[in-house]
């Protein structure tokens, strides 16, 4: 993990609870190497980082996939994670979702002067925990400090690497007529818990973030040899956008059955209140499965048998209907034409 080559930490060891990321120009690269050395590389101790190189070398055979995410959520600790458990995962996801097992993390750190540094300590305690949950090691890196104001506290980009294991494309070209969507889990805590951290609403029940990793469930499936024709995470316009996405890019239509998309009242609640609807609001522990008609019912069962997705379940089916076009039938039996969000409802939520 390099430090930073134009503005360094003052950070004296060891460090305690009181002290902030300060701005030291013209250097002070000893002072980069404390903060590294106090409580980033003890948190991701693994032989890449103990060489202390320009990056990481690593042995990579046959497909790999590879994605890269920045994180910018507001505020940095919320119910149910932070800024690091959603940099971890959100990479994980997106290269569970490629059908690849997730393997190699790099992450960069835009840290503001006066973050206090027991902040910085639990967002990479957060980022070792679920890298650790999710079977893969951060082996690079970098630190950069802005000025005081200019960053929020801290914005994290990771990128990642993983092996691709299944045996057939998985994507939206792969997606057609007659194929089942089938949800993981309830939708909306994410969006609804950042939101309610951020303006300090006060409803009756805490609402935790779903952020987890969800590479267990995805490979079950993979290696059950259920035929997944595409898989997607639906982080940034919820389950509305990635089926308008998927369903344009498919040239399909989707038909979605509004009243078994599952919604915990509470957040349901919340929805109401605040003017929201759950399909359009970010999860970060949810995804969407494509699969042929006959494999739905056994990927239900075996999706259900990991803890992130026991609530799943089919909610829809794919058409050759107006290609692009998604609708969701209501309780009395009503379709309604579902699109993308021309702005965000949400904005910075991850």
């Amino acid at each position: 993990m390099n430090g930073g080559e134009e503005f360094a930490l003052s950070c004296p060891a060891p460090a305690n609870d009181g002290e902030r990321v300060q701005m030291a120009h013209g250097g002070g690269g000893r002072a980069m190497e404390r903060l590294l050395d106090t409580i980033i590389r003890p948190a991701f101790d693994n032989p890449e980082l103990t060489r202390r190189h320009d990056g990481a070398v690593l042995d990579v055979t046959g497909p790999v996939a590879f994605t890269t995410d920045s994180y910018v959520v507001r505020p940095l600790v919320f119910p149910g994670g932070d800024i690091g458990t959603l940099a971890v995962n959100g990479t994980v996801n997106d290269l569970a979702m490629c059908g690849a097992r997730p393997r190699d993390l790099s992450v960069g750190f835009i840290l503001e002067e006066g973050l206090p540094l027991a902040t910085l300590r639990l967002v990479v305690e957060s980022m070792r925990r679920a890298a650790d949950a999710a079977g893969v090691r951060l082996v690079t890196g970098d630190t950069k400090v802005v000025d005081h104001g200019k960053a929020d506290g801290m914005y994290i980009n990771t990128a990642g690497v993983g092996a691709i294991v299944a045996t057939k494309p998985i994507g939206p070209s792969e997606v057609r007529p007659g194929d089942a969507v089938i949800l993981s889990g309830d939708i909306g805590r994410h969006g609804v818990a950042v939101m309610a951290a951020r303006e300090g609403f006060g409803f009756e029940t805490v609402i935790e973030s779903d952020c987890a990793p969800m590479v267990g469930p995805v490979m079950a499936l993979i290696e059950a040899g259920i035929a997944v024709h595409c898989l997607r995470d639906l982080t940034r316009g919820g389950l509305a956008s990635a089926a308008v996405e998927i369903a344009e890019t498919a040239g399909v239509s989707i038909a979605l059955e509004e009243s078994v998309i599952p919604v915990r009242d509470d957040v349901g609640a919340a929805c109401e209140i605040l003017g929201l609807d759950p399909i359009h609001i970010a999860n970060e522990g949810r995804f969407v499965a494509f699969v042929g008609e006959d494999d739905a019912e056994r990927t239900v069962a075996l999706l259900r048998d990991h803890p992130v997705s026991t609530g799943a379940v089919v909610i829809g089916a794919v058409g050759d209907g107006p290609a692009g076009e998604v609708t969701s039938r209501g309780a009395l039996g009503i379709d309604r034409v579902v699109d993308m969000l021309s702005g965000e409802q949400l904005p910075r939520i991850c």
